[in-house]
């Protein structure tokens, strides 16, 4: 029996390792917190769910495949629960029942897996139960086949056979074994044979003549005869005892495989009732193919952001319809990386299969997501921090893809304007040369400006709101940059200068 809840074709590996750059992810996106929202407290959820965001999806059927069946999920979370409750119980309860690893006999092996068969029958029952009363509940391809598939396997004819069959590998009237007599009249070729089952009524077989048979009976304290029966029984038991066990492996590891699979949706379940209770929209996104270039959103927020405050956050609206680049600039302080990480999550979640913190996403598809921040100073560092930034740029170069999804936050900043506008200048006509899409957070005046022109319709420019006086709204613009970050803004809030005084930064005759 296959799950296929997470593909349609195959099992999720949870072996896979993650891509190259994935902690760069995790750490510039803050994706442990919406992790950590998805988990609970469940190590296990946490593990699965970071290998699901982080090892995208590609393909548009498969992403449309989770995104259905997580529907599902969100229609009938109790369900969905009482499902994984139950495929949680051979990890509860496994202790204390299946003993094959410490026994070296057959007779313990066997005796073992005839208890945990016994234990997955009810656990089977209960999986066949929900199918028969939930199915045709259930709208999504993955788990309509699911619920077929259990119904169909799992009919109540051959329940019924599996509890026989157990009755009789309980040999409750003893064994029946034959052997042939080899070199030396040692024993070979022991077979366990079934025995005839008596269908004649009581009082005939009280009656009838009996054949004769040769028997022998063991002193009670002949323990070494005991010992001697026990091993010939054994050796008729061997083949039986190996076939029952894998019975009870195959069965285990279909649990074992909802489990995982299942996982990963009961996450999403604890995500979404975070955002239910922060009032935060949420919405399936609309995919396109990596070269459609689609971007547009509304009310896209930083769900790493609404999670740590535990309250509502400003969301954005944005139309990047055909844009390869999108420049970000505006004042200190205004929300600009704020979107650039709800940008990296948005994407992540998309390409996962899941829900998006927005009102509506139309996003393209991307062959990765990539990000380069800006980092504080590191006493551990063996070189400057242009010198980090150069490297780092050198790995995701390394790694990119046409179609991947490239995230700047203030980079190249920790030199001169002039070398480092120059420098991401060139990296960037690479990058969307080749085919990247890029979205840059910049303070480099001069670098903003050159893309008016050369990439003008291409390019789309946004800039963090600035009322008067200073006020922040956290919303970005379409707006071209401007030559200012209002520093003073921070300045006067800082030290509570008045809007209208001068502020003097330190250098002799000159204010600000």
């Amino acid at each position: 029996m296959k799950v296929f809840l997470l593909y349609p074709d195959r099992d999720f590996n949870l072996e896979q390792p993650l891509p190259p750059g994935s902690a760069e992810l995790v750490r510039d996106l803050e994706l442990s917190v919406v992790l950590d929202a998805m988990a609970k407290g469940d190590k296990f959820v946490h593990e699965v769910a970071e290998h699901a965001l982080l090892n995208s999806l590609n393909n548009p059927r498969d992403i449309r495949y989770r995104q259905d069946i997580l529907k599902d999920c969100l229609k009938h979370p109790e369900v969905v629960n009482e499902i994984y409750s139950i495929s949680m119980e051979p990890l509860r309860n496994k202790h204390g029942r299946w003993l094959r690893i410490f026994s070296r006999y057959p007779g313990g092996i066997l005796s073992s897996a005839i208890k945990m068969l016994d234990f997955f029958v009810e656990l089977l029952k209960s999986l066949k139960l929900i199918a028969d009363w939930h199915a045709e509940k259930f709208e999504s391809e993955g788990f309509q086949r699911f619920f077929s598939m259990i119904r169909k396997e799992l009919d109540d004819s051959y329940l019924r056979r599996v509890e026989e069959h157990l009755e009789d590998l309980r040999f409750k009237k003893g064994v029946l074994i034959s052997a042939e007599l080899g070199k030396g009249n040692e024993g070979i070729n022991y077979v366990l044979r079934k025995p005839r089952k008596e269908k004649s009524s009581w009082l005939k077989r009280v009656l009838m003549q009996r054949n004769q048979v040769y028997s022998f009976s063991l002193h009670p304290k002949d323990d070494l005869g005991a010992k001697v029966l026990r091993e010939l029984r054994d050796r008729g038991l061997n083949k039986v005892a190996n076939a029952v066990a894998q019975s009870a492996d195959h069965i285990e590891s279909f649990f074992a495989a909802l489990r995982l699979e299942l996982s990963f949706y009961v996450g999403c379940l604890n995500l979404a009732s975070e955002l239910r209770k922060l009032d935060e929209p949420y919405v399936f996104p609309r995919i396109f193919p990596p070269a459609e270039r689609y971007h547009d959103c509304r009310e896209l927020y930083d769900i790493s952001l609404a999670l740590t405050r535990g309250e509502r956050v400003v969301g954005n609206d944005v139309v990047a319809r055909g844009k390869e680049l999108v420049i970000i600039t505006g004042p200190n302080q205004g929300g600009k990386s704020t979107f650039l990480r709800s940008i990296g999550i948005a994407q992540l979640m998309t390409q996962a299969g899941m829900f998006v913190p927005a009102s509506s996403l139309s996003v393209n598809l991307s062959n990765g997501v990539y990000t380069h921040y800006k980092r504080e100073e590191d006493t551990s560092m063996k070189s400057g921090k242009f010198d980090e930034e150069l490297a780092r740029m050198s790995k995701i170069v390394d790694m990119v893809e046409p179609g991947a999804l490239i995230l700047f936050n203030e980079s190249f900043s920790s030199t001169n304007e002039r070398e480092g506008s120059e420098i991401a200048r060139q990296i960037l006509f690479a990058l969307l040369d080749s085919g990247m899409k890029v979205f840059f957070v910049t303070h480099l005046y001069d670098l903003a400006t050159t893309f008016i022109s050369r990439y003008n319709g291409k390019t789309l420019f946004l800039r963090a709101e600035r009322q008067a006086g200073g006020k922040r709204t956290y919303k970005l613009k379409e707006a071209k940059p401007l030559q200012t970050s209002f520093g003073e803004d921070l300045y006067r809030e800082i030290f509570e200068q008045d809007p209208g005084e001068k502020i003097d930064i330190g250098f002799p005759g000159k204010s600000r």
